[in-house]
This record gives structure tokens, C-alpha cells and sequence, in this order.
């Protein structure tokens, strides 16, 4: 039996997409499906964002074939690469999805390191590419006017700048915190968040106490948490990916430090959650989505996504949110444009007024030519690991998620 909750997801998404489709909703034909790139980690350390962002876009996309037919009387076909959170084979993929393959879009990235490694390669072809996880401030900006007359870099993710700024005024103002420590990776994701954290901090007048690196694989983290500790930090805000960030919180509870701890949104993701164990308990982060939000489209979300792929197949919600959001946002672009051609679609996507409902949000002039990032700091809110899940942190964001949190214009 189809559960209640589901039959409606099912029917608005019905609805919405036909919409959305207009003239072009007539089934598809003979023609050859359109191909749209799909990139991102599906092995290793960020296997769950990559693997979740995967199926919320695979998601969407059965949703436009089945419903509408597809796109402008044609089939989406998703060409799908693992880049394995490397940036050269990000790049090499990047090179084969737009001169072998020849999308005409691509949506995915979960990595800064592989998105600014590829970004060149989709802008000279002038292909669309729709971040849906990666948050490297410098992903969306590197094009932007007037560095390049068009950006063909749009995303959905929150940018590093914009959670930052959010965490900075939270840990000042609404706590009072001023000796900030921060162990961020050694990744161009790693630079980026701590990068931006350093910058909010300086805005309130705060520089952090000490900041320090680590690798990939590392597991070992008491030299860097003893010296951030003896530099009199006050609060810890780390930054890296499930596992690392899981080693960092294991150690400083068995260290006895008290200090409270704040994180970027990938504790979010399964195997921090699973490898932390009740040291990640209390740990803070900035998210766009929260599966246990009152917000009906939320909870319809979370559950037509478990039927259709198991109730453990949500490894990182943001990621599977984000990725659902990109692909119906970039569907809405394409039938607006009424073609494949690259500019058109870039040009669609830059004037897209009409509301694209989505997970996160209803996405209303989600992008402009001089702004390509569809999240603001309004539509952010704390979350909290409570249990080995995310919960709100506060309970009044849990009341106000019932509704819709749009772009700040």
C-alpha cells in the first residue's frame, strides 16, 4: 500500500512538473534522448554525499520521464561518472562529458577540489553545470561578471561565504564565543570553509585563536586539538568529511575537552553520524534541510525517496535534497528555453521567475547573471546530532520549518 503522504508527493510532483513543462509536455518521441552529465564521488570518503545527491537527481529525473515524458518531447538519459573525490578525474570527466558524450548539461559535484579542477572545461563549452553539493565560494564566483561576460556556473548548494557568515554571527553574537579554534582538511574544501570562517570572524571583530590542518586518511588528532585547546579556544569549529570529522570528535571527548564543537554540514552525512558514535552527540552545523522538519513537502520527500530506495539509502539528506532540487530546477530551464543549446539554457536559468517547487525550497528567481548561488543566509538554519541523527538545534526553527524559507531578492 502506498503510504498517504507519498500519493500526494506524487500527485503535486505530477502537477508541478506539468506545469512547468507548458507547450512541451506531449510524449516523447522517436528522437534520441537527451544526454545531461551526472559527476560526483560514488566510492570513498564522500561516497555518501555523492551516492545520495546521485539518487535524488536519478529521482527527478524518472519523475520528468514517466510524468511529462521527459524534456522537449524527449528522454532524459543521465551520463553518470565517479570522480571519486579526485580532482584530476573530475577534470578528465569533465572533458569526456562535454566532447565525447555531448550533454548539454551537467548537474552534480559534490567536491570544491574536483568542481574548480572542471569548472573551465563546462565554461569554454558553454554547457550549464548545476552545483548540487559543492560550496567552495570560488565554484560559483570564479565566472561571474565581470571576471567573464557569462557564467555558465550555477548552484544549489549553500556557498562557504554565505554558511559562514551565518555560523560567524551565531558563535559572536548569539553566544558570546570570541576564542575561536578551527582543524579544517587539507582539501580545496578544507581552504574554502576556513577561509570564509576566518573572514566572518574578522567582521565581528574575532580572530580565531589557532588554526589547524590535516590530511585526508588522517585519523590521528590529538597534536592538532592539544594545540588548538592550549591556545585557549573557547569553542572548536572543524571542518572535512565523515570520517575525519568523526576522529577529531572521538578524541576530543576522550581528551575530556568540554568546549563546544561546531562543524561544516557534512557531520550530516551517514558515516560520521555511525563512526562518532555518542561523541558526535551535541556536535553544531549549518544546514539547508533537515529530514525531521514539520514541513509537509519535507516529510513527502523523505518518504517517497526510502520507497523508492530503502529507508538506509539517505546517507546525507542535503546532498539528496540538493540534487532533486538541481535537476528540477535545470528541467524547468530547458523547457522555458525550448532548446539544448547551451546559451539558451544558461540564459533560462538566469531568468527562471516561475516557482520551481523543490525540496529545500520554492526556487522563485533562484538566479540572476551577476548571482548564480540559489541559497541565502535567511533559508539556513543550526542543526544539532542528537542520537546519531540531525535534528533542529533550536525549537523554533523546528516550528517555523513548516514553512517555505525563499531567497532573500
Amino acid at each position: 500500500m502506498i503510504p498517504n503522504a507519498v500519493r500526494a508527493w506524487r500527485g503535486r510532483t505530477l502537477s508541478a512538473i506539468g506545469l512547468a513543462l507548458g507547450l512541451f509536455a506531449a510524449a516523447a518521441h522517436a528522437d534520441a534522448p537527451i544526454k545531461i552529465g551526472l559527476s560526483g564521488p560514488f566510492s570513498g570518503g564522500s561516497a555518501p554525499m555523492g551516492n545520495s545527491m546521485r539518487l535524488g537527481i536519478q529521482m527527478a529525473v524518472d519523475e520528468i520521464n514517466t510524468y511529462v515524458g521527459g524534456v522537449l518531447g524527449r528522454k532524459i538519459e543521465l551520463v553518470e561518472r565517479d570522480d571519486a573525490a579526485n580532482p584530476d578525474t573530475g577534470q578528465a570527466i569533465a572533458r569526456e562529458l562535454v566532447e565525447t558524450e555531448k550533454v548539454v548539461a551537467t548537474v552534480g559535484i559534490v567536491n570544491t577540489g574536483v568542481a574548480l579542477k572542471s569548472i573551465d572545461i563546462y565554461q569554454d563549452a558553454k554547457v550549464p553545470l548545476v552545483v548540487a553539493v559543492s560550496t567552495g565560494t570560488e565554484v560559483s564566483r570564479r565566472f561571474a561578471p565581470p571576471n567573464a561576460p557569462h557564467n555558465f556556473v550555477f548552484r544549489m548548494s549553500p556557498r562557504t561565504g554565505v554558511s559562514n557568515a551565518f555560523l560567524a554571527r551565531h558563535l559572536v553574537e548569539a553566544r558570546g564565543l570570541r576564542q575561536i579554534g578551527i582543524l579544517a582538511d587539507d582539501t580545496g574544501y578544507g581552504e574554502a570553509e576556513m577561509g570564509d570562517l576566518v573572514k566572518a570572524l574578522a567582521t565581528h571583530g574575532v580572530t580565531p585563536v589557532r588554526v589547524e590542518r590535516f590530511g585526508i586518511g588522517d585519523r590521528d588528532m590529538r597534536a592538532q586539538l592539544d594545540a588548538v585547546r592550549a591556545a585557549g579556544a573557547q569553542a572548536l569549529v572543524m571542518y572535512g568529511i565523515g570520517p575525519e570529522l568523526a576522529a577529531i570528535a572521538k578524541t576530543k571527548a576522550e581528551m575530556g575537552w568540554g568546549a563546544p564543537t561546531f562543524a561544516s554540514w557534512t557531520v550530516s552525512m551517514r558515516n560520521f553520524l555511525d563512526q562518532a558514535g555518542p561523541a558526535g552527540d551535541g556536535v553544531m552545523t549549518v544546514q539547508s534541510f533537515i529530514p525531521g522538519s514539520e514541513n509537509t513537502r519535507h516529510r513527502q520527500f523523505v518518504s517517497e525517496f526510502a520507497s523508492r530506495f530503502g529507508k538506509d539509502a539517505m546517507e546525507s539528506a542535503m546532498s539528496a535534497a540538493q540534487g532533486y532540487d538541481a535537476m528540477r530546477v535545470l528541467f524547468n530551464a530547458m523547457s522555458l528555453a525550448g532548446t539544448t543549446d547551451g546559451d539558451k539554457i544558461r540564459l533560462a536559468l538566469e531568468q527562471l521567475n516561475r516557482g520551481v517547487e523543490g525540496v529545500v525550497t520554492t526556487y522563485i528567481r533562484p538566479f540572476t547573471p551577476e548571482d548564480h548561488d540559489a541559497i541565502t543566509e535567511n533559508m539556513l538554519v543550526l542543526g544539532v546530532v542528537r542520537q546519531g541523527r540531525i535534528d533542529y538545534a533550536f525549537k523554533e526553527d523546528a516550528k517555523r520549518s513548516i514553512a517555505v524559507r525563499r531567497k532573500a531578492q
